[in-house]
């Protein structure tokens, strides 16, 4: 994976190289020995190239010296100075070669880059443990939101049955009300009448005379809730209890069974749970 970044900062720092030493050579080689400008430009190249090499086996013992690079950039600057610098006094072609001038610093910058690749990289086991997480996340995300559409959709569901049921049971109690009241509104008129009053004469005994009896019409609202079984009539004592059952049981000889027992208590108009009347039947028996 590491070709990837690799591989272009060295063709750039080839193609770096060989373009600095020409320069060198073809700019200083008016002016001085040939030889000499080799060695200015193998200087150049050599300097460049031996704080890169320093600085990536630093890289790869893990560590970083802040003086090396700025050594190694030093360099590149240099000799993209001495680039630029050839363009700016060549007489033909000065365009192109001040193009060119840029291709140390971007080999520098290339390095650097791939520098960042190393120390971010991973190993596949630690990636595929990265999509794993990742994957599990998405799979998560997606089940939760299924699960809100459903949730909503039922929702929606169930208010638009609740809605029409309710809308069913406000029609029903309209349309009852509204019987209820023409109902209401015949018996008022039959109340009211003129020939409700000789009926109820002729079939009330005793009639006082020039006396119409009334009756009333019956009442329509709330009513008194009837009281439970159990709150209407005092609950016994366990003691009355036992005392009632044992005279029940025996009133006859031979004595009485549970069922005949429980029929009499009942019958007598006594009231208790099924429960009690056989745990009384059970101590006094």
């Amino acid at each position: 994976m590491s070709a990837r970044t690799v591989l272009p900062a060295v063709a750039m720092t080839a193609v770096s190289m060989v373009l600095t030493l020409a320069v060198v050579v073809m700019w200083l080689g008016t002016a001085v020995p040939w030889p000499v400008a080799v060695v200015v430009g193998l200087g150049i190249d050599g300097g460049w190239l031996a704080t890169l090499a320093y600085e990536r086996r630093l890289a790869a013992q893990g560590d970083h010296n802040r003086a090396v690079t700025a050594v190694g950039w030093s360099f590149g600057i240099l000799a993209a100075g001495v680039l630029v610098a050839h363009a700016l006094t060549a007489e033909h072609s000065a365009g192109a070669w001040l193009a060119v001038a840029w291709l140390p610093i971007a080999a520098k910058a290339l390095w650097l880059v791939h520098s960042l690749w190393e120390r971010t990289a991973l190993t596949p086991l630690a990636l595929d443990a990265i999509r794993g997480i990742q994957q599990e996340a998405r799979d998560e995300a997606a089940v939760a939101r299924a699960r809100l559409r459903a949730e909503a959709a039922t929702e929606e569901t169930r208010l638009t049955a609740v809605t029409a049921a309710g809308a069913r049971v406000a029609r029903v109690q309209a349309k009852t009300a509204q019987t209820l009241a023409a109902a209401w509104s015949t018996l008022e008129t039959a109340r009211r009448g003129e020939e409700t009053g000789r009926a109820l004469t002729s079939v009330t005994a005793p009639v006082t005379p020039d006396v119409t009896p009334r009756w009333e019409l019956p009442v329509w609202g709330p009513t008194e809730p009837v009281p439970a079984l159990e709150t209407a009539v005092p609950a016994l004592s366990d003691e009355a209890l036992d005392a009632l059952v044992d005279e029940i049981r025996t009133s006859e000889v031979p004595a009485l069974s549970y069922r005949e027992m429980a029929a009499r208590f009942r019958a007598a108009g006594h009231s208790a749970s099924e429960v009690r009347l056989r745990a009384a039947w059970k101590r006094v028996a």
